[in-house]
């Protein structure tokens, strides 16, 4: 009969081995730096999408750093990577629209800080004919339902960021799991899955952020659906615990500055000058929308 203490011993070296191989390959497999904004001597790592893609994260980095001397690091990463990242501690911080996720990182203790810091929402946008008649529905999934019944094209990200992970709960309401060839997925972003909607005549769900900044690459495609309050989006930034990554703290600070009269003031206001209208909320008016 062998030794229990020596198979328990071979076990527990093989897990470390198998934990160290984990950080040894994310040490060497750095995530692709996006942008860097500021010029202070101190750094931080951030983790996030929209917000980057759409410049919000250059106002409050360049504000941020006329403070405190600190350049923002960005990451380009949807939410369920963002979050994976400061899971395997590869970014200090992250800004993600992902409740549930958020909810188990605080839950596991790999995520501290959380801070609502504003909101915007998913607009269903398509084909100005409307194939599916989605003008008329009363809720984000019987307009998905309509979409489904007569298998018009809609393109999905299909890459568990928050908008993917929003579009599947969605489908779950409407008690449809879709599949065909009407179902289109880019594993890209918002940007990206926008201009491939209007490229295919398809149906999208897209920030109404994106859809403000980016709509001159639609031009095939209208608003069709908006309103249900399930569809509103709000951001949480999550900073990693106290000694997890090596600028923690200066992340910690940059969520405060977010979270700040200030910080809020550059959200809410973002994109007034260049578009008519702002790109997002500010975190009172988000908060009404937090369930």
């Amino acid at each position: 009969m062998r030794n229990p203490h020596l198979l328990i011993s071979a076990l527990l070296t093989t897990l470390l081995m198998g934990l160290g191989m984990q950080t040894s390959i994310a040490q060497s497999n750095p995530p692709k730096v996006e942008a860097t904004y500021g010029q202070g001597a101190k750094s931080f790592k951030l983790a996030t999408g929209s917000p980057g893609e759409l410049g919000l994260l250059q106002a409050l980095g360049e504000a941020f750093d006329k403070k405190e001397g600190a350049r923002l690091v960005w990451i380009k990463a949807g939410s369920g990577a963002s979050l994976n990242l400061l899971k395997s501690q590869q970014v200090d911080m992250i800004m993600v629209h992902a409740p549930d996720g958020v909810n188990k990182a605080i839950a596991e203790g790999w995520a501290t800080g959380r801070t609502l810091i504003g909101s915007n929402e998913f607009y269903i946008v398509g084909p100005k004919a409307d194939p599916a008649n989605i003008k008329s529905s009363t809720s984000g999934a019987d307009a998905y339902a309509k979409i489904a019944k007569v298998q018009a094209n809609f393109i999905s990200r299909g890459d568990k960021s928050g908008t993917h992970q929003k579009e599947m709960d969605i489908w779950k309401k409407a008690g449809i799991a879709p599949a065909g060839s009407w179902y289109i997925l880019t594993n890209d972003f918002m940007t990206a899955s926008l201009k491939r909607a209007n490229t295919d005549k398809a149906y999208f769900m897209t920030d109404s952020s994106t859809w403000v900044a980016e709509k001159d690459i639609a031009p095939d495609l209208q608003i069709l659906y908006r309103g249900d309050p399930y569809l509103v989006n709000t951001y949480d930034a999550l900073v990693a615990p106290v000694g997890a990554t090596e600028n923690r703290d200066i992340a910690a600070k940059f969520i405060q500055f977010v979270a700040s009269a200030e910080g809020q003031a550059i959200i809410r206001n973002y994109g007034k000058a260049q578009y008519k209208e702002p790109l997002y909320n500010d975190a009172v008016y988000a908060k009404q929308y937090v369930y």
